[in-house]
Protein backbone atom coordinates (compact mmCIF):
# COMPACT_ATOMS: atom_id res chain seq x y z
CA UNK A 1 0.00 0.00 0.00
CA UNK A 2 1.49 3.72 -0.93
CA UNK A 3 2.24 5.69 2.28
CA UNK A 4 1.00 8.84 1.12
CA UNK A 5 2.33 11.03 3.73
CA UNK A 6 6.13 9.38 2.93
CA UNK A 7 5.21 10.56 -0.71
CA UNK A 8 4.37 14.14 -0.45
CA UNK A 9 6.74 14.91 2.24
CA UNK A 10 9.44 13.48 -0.09
CA UNK A 11 8.12 15.85 -3.00
CA UNK A 12 8.09 19.00 -1.07
CA UNK A 13 11.16 18.48 0.72
CA UNK A 14 13.05 17.89 -2.69
CA UNK A 15 11.62 20.85 -4.54
CA UNK A 16 12.76 23.15 -1.65
CA UNK A 17 16.80 22.06 -2.66
CA UNK A 18 18.16 23.59 -5.63
CA UNK A 19 21.12 22.25 -7.18
CA UNK A 20 23.12 25.28 -5.91
CA UNK A 21 22.22 24.67 -2.21
CA UNK A 22 22.56 21.14 -2.99
CA UNK A 23 26.54 22.26 -4.02
CA UNK A 24 25.97 20.76 -7.61
CA UNK A 25 26.86 22.46 -10.38
CA UNK A 26 24.68 25.22 -11.68
CA UNK A 27 22.34 23.48 -14.62
CA UNK A 28 23.16 24.60 -18.61
CA UNK A 29 19.93 23.46 -19.46
CA UNK A 30 16.31 24.59 -18.94
CA UNK A 31 14.76 22.94 -16.34
CA UNK A 32 11.32 21.29 -15.83
CA UNK A 33 11.62 20.69 -12.03
CA UNK A 34 11.55 22.82 -9.43
CA UNK A 35 14.19 21.80 -6.97
CA UNK A 36 15.90 19.18 -7.34
CA UNK A 37 15.44 16.07 -9.69
CA UNK A 38 15.14 12.81 -8.53
CA UNK A 39 18.66 11.36 -9.87
CA UNK A 40 20.20 13.99 -8.45
CA UNK A 41 18.36 13.39 -4.58
CA UNK A 42 19.47 9.49 -5.42
CA UNK A 43 23.17 10.27 -6.10
CA UNK A 44 23.21 12.71 -3.31
CA UNK A 45 21.88 9.98 -0.96
CA UNK A 46 24.03 6.95 -2.15
CA UNK A 47 21.15 5.11 -3.39
CA UNK A 48 19.83 4.22 -6.84
CA UNK A 49 17.52 6.65 -9.02
CA UNK A 50 15.08 3.83 -9.22
CA UNK A 51 14.99 2.90 -5.85
CA UNK A 52 14.57 6.59 -4.73
CA UNK A 53 11.28 6.57 -7.25
CA UNK A 54 10.20 4.00 -5.17
CA UNK A 55 11.11 5.02 -1.90
CA UNK A 56 9.03 8.68 -3.26
CA UNK A 57 6.26 6.36 -4.66
CA UNK A 58 5.39 5.33 -1.00
CA UNK A 59 5.22 1.77 -2.19
CA UNK A 60 9.01 1.11 -0.17
CA UNK A 61 8.21 -0.86 2.92
CA UNK A 62 11.49 -1.27 5.13
CA UNK A 63 14.38 0.90 4.40
CA UNK A 64 17.86 0.59 6.38
CA UNK A 65 19.03 3.70 8.48
CA UNK A 66 22.22 4.39 6.41
CA UNK A 67 19.84 5.37 3.69
CA UNK A 68 17.39 7.28 6.04
CA UNK A 69 20.62 9.29 7.06
CA UNK A 70 21.09 9.75 3.25
CA UNK A 71 18.05 10.99 2.45
CA UNK A 72 18.10 13.52 5.22
CA UNK A 73 21.24 14.51 4.08
CA UNK A 74 20.32 14.88 0.77
CA UNK A 75 17.20 16.65 1.96
CA UNK A 76 19.22 18.28 4.67
CA UNK A 77 16.77 17.74 7.05
CA UNK A 78 16.53 19.09 10.63
CA UNK A 79 16.42 16.34 13.47
CA UNK A 80 12.57 17.00 13.93
CA UNK A 81 11.80 16.21 9.76
CA UNK A 82 14.53 13.41 10.39
CA UNK A 83 12.31 11.92 12.83
CA UNK A 84 9.58 12.64 11.03
CA UNK A 85 10.75 10.38 7.77
CA UNK A 86 11.74 7.68 9.83
CA UNK A 87 8.67 7.77 11.58
CA UNK A 88 6.60 7.72 8.00
CA UNK A 89 8.90 4.69 6.99
CA UNK A 90 8.16 2.76 9.94
CA UNK A 91 4.60 3.43 9.59
CA UNK A 92 4.64 2.26 5.85
CA UNK A 93 6.70 -1.37 6.83
CA UNK A 94 4.95 -4.32 6.68
CA UNK A 95 6.55 -6.05 9.14
CA UNK A 96 5.56 -3.54 11.83
CA UNK A 97 3.64 -5.19 14.65
CA UNK A 98 0.68 -3.96 16.37
CA UNK A 99 -0.04 -0.03 16.43
CA UNK A 100 1.35 2.54 19.09
CA UNK A 101 -0.07 2.23 22.40
CA UNK A 102 -3.21 4.93 22.86
CA UNK A 103 -2.64 8.18 23.67
CA UNK A 104 -2.96 9.27 27.64
CA UNK A 105 -5.43 11.21 28.30
CA UNK A 106 -5.11 11.31 32.03
CA UNK A 107 -2.42 13.24 33.98
CA UNK A 108 -0.76 11.75 36.48
CA UNK A 109 -1.51 12.70 40.30
CA UNK A 110 2.17 13.35 40.76
CA UNK A 111 2.13 15.75 37.64
CA UNK A 112 -0.92 17.50 39.16
CA UNK A 113 0.94 18.28 42.04
CA UNK A 114 3.97 19.47 40.71
CA UNK A 115 2.01 21.65 38.37
CA UNK A 116 -0.23 23.12 41.47
CA UNK A 117 3.72 23.48 43.87
CA UNK A 118 5.11 25.77 41.29
CA UNK A 119 4.76 29.79 41.25
CA UNK A 120 5.42 29.87 37.50
CA UNK A 121 2.36 29.04 34.49
CA UNK A 122 2.86 25.49 34.38
CA UNK A 123 0.45 23.23 31.98
CA UNK A 124 0.50 19.50 30.46
CA UNK A 125 -0.24 19.49 26.99
CA UNK A 126 -0.18 16.47 24.70
CA UNK A 127 0.05 15.20 21.17
CA UNK A 128 -3.14 17.20 19.79
CA UNK A 129 -1.88 20.30 21.46
CA UNK A 130 -4.97 19.81 24.17
CA UNK A 131 -4.25 21.39 27.33
CA UNK A 132 -4.80 18.37 29.93
CA UNK A 133 -4.02 20.28 32.68
CA UNK A 134 -3.55 23.65 34.11
CA UNK A 135 -2.20 25.49 37.51
CA UNK A 136 -4.14 28.28 38.62
CA UNK A 137 -1.56 30.87 37.04
CA UNK A 138 -1.20 29.17 33.68
CA UNK A 139 -5.34 29.04 33.37
CA UNK A 140 -5.10 32.97 33.84
CA UNK A 141 -2.30 33.31 31.20
CA UNK A 142 -4.68 31.46 28.75
CA UNK A 143 -8.08 32.88 29.81
CA UNK A 144 -8.93 33.94 26.03
CA UNK A 145 -8.06 29.75 25.64
CA UNK A 146 -10.70 29.31 28.25
CA UNK A 147 -13.35 31.26 27.11
CA UNK A 148 -13.51 29.74 24.00
CA UNK A 149 -16.75 27.29 24.16
CA UNK A 150 -14.92 24.23 22.51
CA UNK A 151 -13.57 21.73 25.04
CA UNK A 152 -11.20 20.19 25.30
CA UNK A 153 -9.39 23.32 25.59
CA UNK A 154 -6.99 23.03 22.07
CA UNK A 155 -4.45 25.54 21.26
CA UNK A 156 -4.75 24.68 17.68
CA UNK A 157 -8.54 24.93 17.29
CA UNK A 158 -8.15 28.74 19.38
CA UNK A 159 -5.65 29.82 16.97
CA UNK A 160 -7.42 28.90 13.96
CA UNK A 161 -10.89 29.32 14.78
CA UNK A 162 -11.45 31.77 17.81
CA UNK A 163 -11.03 35.28 16.34
CA UNK A 164 -8.83 36.28 19.59
CA UNK A 165 -6.23 34.71 18.62
CA UNK A 166 -5.09 37.16 16.69
CA UNK A 167 -4.96 39.76 19.40
CA UNK A 168 -3.75 37.48 22.03
CA UNK A 169 -0.36 36.12 20.14
CA UNK A 170 1.64 39.31 19.22
CA UNK A 171 2.72 36.84 15.94
CA UNK A 172 0.32 34.89 14.90
CA UNK A 173 1.93 33.46 12.32
CA UNK A 174 4.84 31.87 13.89
CA UNK A 175 2.20 30.36 16.62
CA UNK A 176 -0.02 29.70 13.28
CA UNK A 177 3.09 28.01 11.80
CA UNK A 178 4.50 26.15 15.61
CA UNK A 179 0.72 24.72 15.79
CA UNK A 180 0.47 22.71 12.37
CA UNK A 181 3.93 21.88 12.48
CA UNK A 182 3.76 20.08 15.77
CA UNK A 183 0.71 18.64 14.32
CA UNK A 184 2.49 17.67 11.45
CA UNK A 185 5.47 15.90 13.68
CA UNK A 186 2.92 13.92 16.26
CA UNK A 187 0.81 12.59 12.74
CA UNK A 188 4.07 10.75 11.90
CA UNK A 189 4.23 9.05 15.31
CA UNK A 190 1.07 7.86 15.82
CA UNK A 191 -0.67 7.91 12.38
CA UNK A 192 -3.89 5.75 13.92
CA UNK A 193 -4.64 7.60 16.80
CA UNK A 194 -8.34 8.47 16.14
CA UNK A 195 -8.49 11.74 17.68
CA UNK A 196 -5.55 13.00 15.89
CA UNK A 197 -6.65 12.67 12.46
CA UNK A 198 -10.18 13.67 13.72
CA UNK A 199 -8.81 17.02 14.90
CA UNK A 200 -6.38 17.55 11.30
CA UNK A 201 -9.50 16.70 9.49
CA UNK A 202 -11.82 18.94 10.60
CA UNK A 203 -8.69 22.11 10.90
CA UNK A 204 -7.93 21.20 7.12
CA UNK A 205 -11.67 21.52 6.29
CA UNK A 206 -12.84 24.27 7.93
CA UNK A 207 -9.72 26.81 8.36
CA UNK A 208 -7.71 27.91 4.92
CA UNK A 209 -4.90 29.16 7.06
CA UNK A 210 -4.53 25.65 8.57
CA UNK A 211 -4.69 23.93 5.50
CA UNK A 212 -1.97 26.30 3.38
CA UNK A 213 -0.05 25.49 6.05
CA UNK A 214 -0.50 21.58 6.64
CA UNK A 215 0.21 21.51 2.54
CA UNK A 216 3.90 22.87 3.27
CA UNK A 217 4.97 19.73 5.71
CA UNK A 218 7.01 21.49 7.88
CA UNK A 219 7.53 19.35 10.90
CA UNK A 220 8.44 20.63 14.71
CA UNK A 221 8.61 18.16 17.53
CA UNK A 222 9.30 20.71 20.36
CA UNK A 223 7.22 23.65 22.00
CA UNK A 224 10.20 25.27 23.53
CA UNK A 225 10.87 29.17 22.52
CA UNK A 226 9.28 32.32 23.35
CA UNK A 227 5.44 33.44 23.49
CA UNK A 228 5.00 36.86 22.81
CA UNK A 229 1.43 37.34 24.45
CA UNK A 230 -0.80 40.17 24.15
CA UNK A 231 -3.06 39.71 27.74
CA UNK A 232 -6.13 41.09 27.87
CA UNK A 233 -6.16 42.19 31.39
CA UNK A 234 -2.06 42.53 31.90
CA UNK A 235 -1.06 43.87 28.83
CA UNK A 236 1.63 42.76 26.64
CA UNK A 237 3.94 39.66 28.40
CA UNK A 238 7.54 37.92 26.98
CA UNK A 239 8.13 34.37 28.25
CA UNK A 240 10.25 31.87 27.96
CA UNK A 241 8.40 28.38 27.38
CA UNK A 242 10.36 25.24 28.46
CA UNK A 243 9.17 22.00 27.27
CA UNK A 244 9.80 18.67 29.58
CA UNK A 245 8.18 15.35 27.90
CA UNK A 246 6.89 13.02 30.28
CA UNK A 247 8.63 9.45 29.62
CA UNK A 248 6.08 7.49 31.12
CA UNK A 249 3.16 9.11 29.12
CA UNK A 250 4.62 9.42 25.35
CA UNK A 251 2.68 12.24 23.87
CA UNK A 252 2.46 14.15 26.96
CA UNK A 253 4.81 17.44 27.79
CA UNK A 254 4.70 19.90 31.01
CA UNK A 255 5.58 23.50 29.73
CA UNK A 256 6.28 26.10 31.99
CA UNK A 257 7.05 29.56 31.24
CA UNK A 258 9.57 31.81 32.90
CA UNK A 259 9.41 35.84 32.69
CA UNK A 260 11.81 37.44 30.84
CA UNK A 261 12.91 40.11 33.31
CA UNK A 262 13.78 42.55 31.06
CA UNK A 263 10.70 42.92 29.70
CA UNK A 264 9.07 43.79 33.34
CA UNK A 265 6.97 39.99 32.70
CA UNK A 266 8.30 39.13 36.30
CA UNK A 267 5.94 41.40 37.44
CA UNK A 268 2.91 41.32 35.06
CA UNK A 269 3.26 37.72 35.92
CA UNK A 270 2.07 38.63 39.79
CA UNK A 271 -0.48 41.05 38.16
CA UNK A 272 -2.02 38.24 36.64
CA UNK A 273 -1.85 35.95 39.55
CA UNK A 274 -3.55 38.42 41.51
CA UNK A 275 -6.31 38.87 38.43
CA UNK A 276 -6.81 35.29 38.76
CA UNK A 277 -7.59 34.92 42.29
CA UNK A 278 -9.77 37.42 41.16
CA UNK A 279 -11.41 36.06 38.91
CA UNK A 280 -12.13 32.56 40.92
CA UNK A 281 -13.20 34.49 43.73
CA UNK A 282 -15.97 35.88 41.44
CA UNK A 283 -17.05 32.31 40.13
CA UNK A 284 -16.08 33.54 36.17
CA UNK A 285 -12.70 31.41 35.69
CA UNK A 286 -14.26 30.09 32.23
CA UNK A 287 -16.33 32.74 30.38
CA UNK A 288 -17.57 31.83 26.52
CA UNK A 289 -15.75 34.03 24.06
CA UNK A 290 -16.42 34.90 20.53
CA UNK A 291 -15.13 32.89 17.65
CA UNK A 292 -14.26 33.65 14.36
CA UNK A 293 -15.80 32.14 10.78
CA UNK A 294 -14.56 28.71 10.21
CA UNK A 295 -13.48 29.51 7.21
CA UNK A 296 -10.37 31.71 8.34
Amino acid sequence: MRNEALRQFLMVRRARITPERAGLPSPSDRRRVVGLRRAEVAALAGISPGYYKRVERGVVGGISASVLAGLARALQLNDAERAYLADLVRGSSPSRLGHPAPPAHAVRPFVQELLAATSLPCCVLDDRLDVLAANDLARALYLPLYESADRPVNQARFTFYDAASRDYWSDWDAMADLAVSLLRGSSGRDPVDPGLAGLITELRAHSTDFRTRWAAYDVASDTAGVREINHPLVGHLTLETHSIPLPEDPGQRVLVHTPCPAAGATGQLALLASCGADLRAAGVPRPRGRHAPRGG
